[in-house]
């Protein structure tokens, strides 16, 4: 089982009681659960950064509820980017042989032979949805690229999965190596365009004769 982090349970939703709460260093928070009635509780936000930072996003997570304890996942969170918090957590109560969604990482493995040509490298997606038990969500997914050459993309269906299931379209390019002629065409482009000065000079001899 991994870490252990103790909740406490609240009973005010006011705003000012979850302001009060956060004031003192708490996240506000709710435990759920398809056998376990929704519960309105509070974390310890420097225990709660530590716990998710040693056991990862998708870990499951040991939660002390005044005593009793249940295995939980954090399945959402809300950030204030500007002072760098978190405002409220969700816990899911899952069991082993539960299945859930998780949102995992794609990690790119290796030099593509196309970038070392002088190929492009692009990534339009860095996470994948999938579906799994709890003890066999990856902490991320690991994408080989070594191989992929100009032209060449790799998309989900070339994944290989072991202990989930992917959801989303197995067409979804996951990284694909564009060819080098792209940027130069570009580049020629933008240096032609100044290139028209007899417009111009015809413009201002006319001016200059008026």
């Amino acid at each position: 089982m991994g870490a252990v982090l103790k909740a406490n349970e609240r009973t005010g939703t006011q705003r000012s009681t979850l302001r009060k709460l956060r004031q003192e260093g708490n996240i506000p928070a709710v435990v759920y659960g398809r056998t376990t009635d929704s519960k309105s509780i509070y974390v310890d936000s420097i225990e709660f950064v530590k716990t998710i930072r040693e056991n990862g996003r998708n870990g499951v997570i040991s939660l002390d509820v005044g005593g009793n304890q249940h295995s939980v996942m954090l399945t959402d969170y809300q950030e204030d980017h500007i002072k760098n918090e978190i405002l409220h957590a969700d816990f899911l109560v899952v069991d082993k042989s539960s299945k859930v969604h998780a949102s995992v990482r794609v990690n790119l493995v290796g030099d593509a032979a196309g970038v070392k040509d002088g190929g492009v490298l692009q990534q339009p997606i860095h996470e994948v949805n999938i579906t799994s038990t709890p003890g066999n969500i990856p902490e991320s997914i690991d994408v080989d690229i070594t191989n992929l050459q100009v032209n060449e993309n790799l998309t989900l269906a070339d994944i290989k999965t072991g202990s989930y299931e992917i959801n989303d379209d197995e067409n979804t390019v996951v990284v694909s190596i564009l060819p080098p002629k792209v940027e130069e065409e570009i580049n020629s482009g933008e240096e032609q365009e100044p290139g028209e000065p007899e417009n111009e000079e015809g413009r201002e001899t006319e001016a200059s004769e008026e």
